[in-house]
């Protein structure tokens, strides 16, 4: 796949001609310096963006053409995304923000809702934190909510922009150590970070420099 930008009338090209096929049960690291076009990559696997040109396939689905809504159905099933920013509704405590991507799923019976949330608060440490509003989370703890809730409807590709950007040195070893033990569980765990403490948890470190992931 290739991506271009126009800025200043100028062309820039952030993903040139990329080719790679990520596996189930790994974790991924994408290094790269600011600017290299990491979340653009992450943008495009979250169908989020779409490439200029090339072919992205999900499972074997080729998504370049399909509509919006069934994009958004893939996405819903098949990728839970994490960002640096939490994008947490500060009016919903903990357990209320990982029910919320289960409202749009028919899959989820209402009855199953709270103690499904429940179940992904304590597999993330948070159990003794459900009722607590964002305001009342660390940073950690916060982005602990975030990966929860990005578990909600069983994803089996994790992508996580800068999710430990905002956080202390201890807090960071608990984020990379609980997206480990998803690769381990069997999901395919794409990270892209600054920090080089993700290096030691990664199955595979890529560097996107130029427009190419080595």
């Amino acid at each position: 796949i290739s991506k271009t930008y126009i800025a200043h009338k100028e062309e820039i090209k952030v993903l040139d001609n990329i080719t790679y096929e990520f596996e189930m049960g790994k974790f991924y690291a994408i290094m790269g310096h600011s600017g290299s076009g990491k979340s653009t990559l992450i943008n495009i696997l979250g169908m989020l963006e779409n490439a200029d040109t090339g072919k992205y396939y999900l499972n074997g689905r080729l998504v370049n053409d399909l509509s919006d809504e069934v994009k958004t159905e893939l996405r819903r099933d098949n990728i839970g995304l994490v960002f640096q920013e939490f994008y947490l509704d500060e009016n919903l405590n903990a357990l209320e923000n990982v029910i919320l991507p289960m409202l749009i799923n028919s899959k989820i019976n209402k009855s199953d809702r709270k103690k499904k949330a429940l179940e992904l608060l304590t597999k993330v440490g948070l159990e003794s934190r459900v009722n607590h509003l964002p305001r009342e989370l660390s940073g950690g703890e916060m982005q602990r909510v975030c990966i929860a809730r990005a578990l909600a409807n069983d994803p089996q590709i994790i992508l996580a922009d800068e999710p430990t950007g905002n956080l202390d040195v201890k807090a960071e070893k608990g984020i990379l150590e609980n997206l480990k033990k998803l690769s381990e569980e069997g999901k395919c765990v794409i990270v892209v970070s600054h920090s080089p403490k993700v290096k030691s948890f990664a199955d595979k470190v890529l560097e996107l420099s130029e427009g190419k992931l080595k």
